[in-house]
């Protein structure tokens, strides 16, 4: 249909979903209304449990198709095709809940190119009810607007809903549904004049458009649906009772709390006490560098150790350093004694809830740390870990948790922080059956999924599924066991016939049963490799990459590969689309050189880290930065000393002046401490630092002086700000004028830049483990895996001026000493030139 339309500019979304697997395909058609060939974006947020399953894009009739690949051999066949430059495909991640797939291509004038990108993934039940999210952006009008779903459930739909979080409730009406016992379709569709909001001038729709169900629960064993030789088993009984909680609250009060953040938490902490059951009990500690309990024993929930607890939880206060591991054995020595001596319910759930920020710098190192929990807990409790802000070492908390029937959740330093952590509760505040197994007939079925659960909460959903040996459902038993408090013993032990639904052919996709258990599947293997992150390369990694590639899903291991058409003068080109995973440190987007004895700084977008190094070297010396060879691009600073030289002392050098140079677009550069020139196509432009807001459009560049900065726009090439520094010493009344380079936005150059700086713009990996107190007070020292070295780091502090040229921002960074070795390739010197202007 989309073929026929040449003339609009469509976003079209159709997400189908047959028995919670959704497959949804996104199609944009834009033209190219201009007189001469441009670049046209496509820019779609998707689920981060979704998995891309294919990509193209029509131009002129011929199909471009993507292609997945082992990462490896795909990133080699990336480099291969732009090694002379080109803009490529990213995936980022979006906000909480989503992730950005963006490419580009150049479309020739009057043509036009049609995207089509499709995802499928598996729809978690969570506090009762399943959710399909659609992020909405609309950056110009478009003729033909629709977002469609059509869902069918066989076991019936209990509630279907859809709401959207537009800056206006204007748009609600034009959503329409339709709904019969066992299917639904939601759709909208805006016109162009609606797609603008009257009550924001100058803006357009901007919002979530989510849509909420859940099916009909019958008493028993479950609903097991069966098509093409693959089952799935969703179990999720309606009877059973909530089974009582033994809850420790283990709240991290380290230095790296201070601020917003306790404050955040306390309020969490005080929110989620209010919602405890009376046949509770609890238990609060905190942390620093010592342990300190609210009381030294579980206390039942009543209101009056409630409203106590509540004003405890209100006078915690910051301390110092972070002993995680004698924190949470304290928690599992609390829990095992409420257990001896009978101060709890025979028929209740253990758990523990950790609240961190940060790895451990005091106590024992990380791996111990592991050992020692998962000693203690042996398998009778469950600890869920909330890692709070970006900084938070993800991966350490998520193996603690895996390995002890729990998960990890990331807590985002938002305003409703603490609304996160009490929705983090009541997910788990409710179990119904702990140590669940799910067991079918060992003739009937093979390659199953996990089985096996610590938990079973009220409103979630446990789903098996796997391979069917034969086609006789008529006699399919499944046994189930449980704890819970269904009968005396507290235990559950039952089997009985599954009630089997095949599913109407014309409402399925494909063999979506078997792309459903490859997911799953996927997803599982992958928890295991995450276990064994020594060793990615093990048994459950190689089972996991065979499988994406057999089912066509980017996932971690692997990438989509497509390779973009040649228009007019521009290289054939490829690029790539990934999975991102929430604990990967990966994809850099600000770069930048600090001041004083070079301080260099990459920082991670979407976290709040960084890696630095600084470089030493004789006054006078110059280092190439960045050279991007495919644009002509480079970038080369000149070290220059203190104005006064002290003998025997340390002398700071700084970067005094810089020379940049674009050949395409014949720019040259020459920044130094005392004024700006700037020569292109044979005009000389002279900016002043001085000046307090100049702008010099020359076609493709742009420049803005402002405040002692100079901001620069080399179009669809890289954008940067060169600030001017002045330091003074009043003790030796003496001043000192250098310069700091960031790097804003590099994803337009080539895969082959390099230069101390360029060889991390299109992103590093790394691994940090191993915390232990350093040998400066208050600084943590570890090891970093990266680039297939281990380098002892140290946990620094440097300053980034790019937001505020005058103050600076605190950036927290791992410090690489000895001039960045290990990390940088080769060594510094390798970088040296003769002159500002060398290529």
């Amino acid at each position: 249909v989309i073929r026929y339309l040449k003339k609009k500019n469509i976003v079209r979304v159709v997400c189908t979903v047959t028995c919670r697997f959704a497959r949804t395909v996104m199609t944009s058609k834009a033209l190219n209304k201009a007189n001469v060939a441009q670049e046209i974006s496509l820019e779609v947020e998707l689920p981060k449990t979704a998995f891309i399953t294919n990509f193209s894009m029509e131009i002129d009739g011929r199909t471009y198709a993507g292609e997945v690949k082992e990462k490896e051999k795909a990133k080699k066949q990336y480099d291969k095709a732009v090694s002379k430059g080109q803009s490529a495909g990213l995936v980022k991640a979006s906000g909480r809940k989503m992730e950005m797939f963006s490419m580009s291509v150049n479309v020739a004038a009057g043509s036009g190119v049609i995207f089509v990108l499709i995802y499928e993934e598996l729809l978690k039940r969570t506090l009762g009810q399943y959710e399909i999210l659609t992020r909405v952006k609309v950056e110009q009008p478009v003729e033909e607007f629709q977002i469609a779903a059509d869902i069918y459930e066989p076991q019936g739909l209990a509630f279907v809903e859809a709401v959207a979080t537009f800056p206006t409730n204007e748009l609600l009406p034009l959503i329409k549904k339709t709904m019969t016992d066992t299917k639904a379709h939601i759709s909208f569709s805006p016109t162009a004049e609606q797609q603008r909001c009257p009550q924001c001038p100058n803006q357009l729709i901007n919002g979530d458009f989510i849509i909420k169900y859940d099916v009909k629960r019958e008493k028993g064993f479950g609903e097991i649906q069966a098509v093409n030789g693959y089952f799935v088993h969703f179990f999720s009984p309606p009877d059973l009772a909530r089974v009582p909680v033994n809850v420790v609250f283990v709240i991290d009060r380290s230095l790296s709390m201070a601020g917003e953040k306790m404050q955040q938490t306390r309020e969490g902490l005080v929110s989620i006490l209010s919602d405890l059951h009376e046949d509770d009990h609890f238990a609060i500690i905190t942390f620093d560098s010592f342990i300190r309990n609210w009381k030294d024993h579980l206390t039942l929930a009543t209101k009056e150790n409630v409203s106590e607890a509540t004003k405890y939880a209100w006078s915690i206060q910051i301390g110092s350093a972070t002993d995680i591991n004698s924190a949470v054995l304290s928690a599992v020595t609390m829990l095992k004694s409420g257990r001896e001596n009978k101060q709890v319910p025979e028929r209740s759930v253990d758990m523990i809830i950790l609240l961190t920020d940060g790895m451990p710098n005091t106590g024992e190192l990380v791996l111990e740390i592991q050992q020692n929990v998962r000693s203690a807990i042996a398998g009778n409790m469950s600890l869920f870990c909330l890692g709070f802000g970006n900084s938070v070492r993800y991966s350490f908390l998520d193996v603690l948790s895996r390995e002890n029937k729990g998960i990890t959740r990331r807590i985002f330093t938002d305003s409703d922080a603490a609304v996160q952590l009490k929705g983090f509760y009541e997910e788990v505040s409710s179990p119904l059956l702990s140590d669940v197994e799910l067991r079918y007939p060992d003739n009937a079925v093979s390659f199953l999924t996990k089985n096996q659960y610590g938990q079973l909460f009220n409103g979630s959903e446990i789903v098996v599924a796997g391979r069917l040996n034969g086609n006789d459902m008529d006699n399919f038993l499944v046994e189930v066991s449980g704890k819970g408090v269904r009968n005396p013993k507290g235990d559950i032990h039952e089997q009985g016939k599954a009630d089997v639904v095949y599913p109407e052919k014309e409402y399925i996709f494909g063999d979506f049963t078997e792309r459903l258990w490859a997911y799953l599947t996927i997803q599982q293997l992958l928890e295991k490799r995450f276990k064994d992150k020594f060793c990615p390369k093990g048994e459950a990694a190689a089972k996991a990459l065979d499988m994406s590639l057999q089912y066509n899903f980017v996932t971690p291991l692997t990438s989509m590969v497509v390779t973009k058409p040649q228009i007019e003068d521009t290289e054939d080109n490829s690029f790539i689309a990934d999975k991102l995973t929430e604990a990967t440190h990966s994809k850099t987007q600000r770069y930048k050189i600090l001041d004083g004895d070079p301080h260099f700084i990459i920082e991670l977008p979407g976290k709040d880290d960084a890696l630095c190094f600084n470089i030493n070297d004789k006054p006078g010396t110059i280092y190439n930065l960045a050279r991007d060879q495919k644009s002509g691009f480079q970038v080369n600073g000149q070290i220059i000393g203190k104005k006064k030289f002290t003998p025997d002392a340390k002398n700071n050098t700084y970067f005094g002046r810089f020379g940049v140079t674009h050949q395409r677009l014949g720019v040259k550069l020459d920044v130094s401490t005392d004024d700006i020139s700037v020569f292109h196509r044979g005009k000389n432009i002279r900016l002043q630092w001085s000046d307090t807001t100049t702008v010099k459009d020359a076609g493709c560049v742009t420049f803005l002086t402002n405040n002692c900065s100079l901001t620069v726009t080399l179009r669809h090439s890289v954008k940067f700000m060169i600030v001017r520094h002045t330091k003074t010493w009043k003790k030796h009344h003496d001043t000192q004028a250098y310069l700091g380079f960031y790097t804003l936005d590099s994803h337009h150059l080539s895969s082959s830049v390099h230069g101390l700086l360029g060889q991390f713009y299109h992103g590093v990996e790394f691994e940090v483990t191993d915390l232990y107190p350093g040998q400066v007070e208050q600084k943590s020292d570890a090891v970093m895996y990266i680039k297939g070295r281990a380098l002892n780091v140290t946990r620094h502090w440097q300053k980034d001026f790019s937001r505020d040229v005058k103050i600076g921002k605190d950036v927290l960074c791992w410090f690489v000493d000895n001039d960045g070795n290990g990390l940088i390739d080769g060594s510094a010197s390798d970088y040296t030139v003769p002159d500002l202007f060398t290529v």
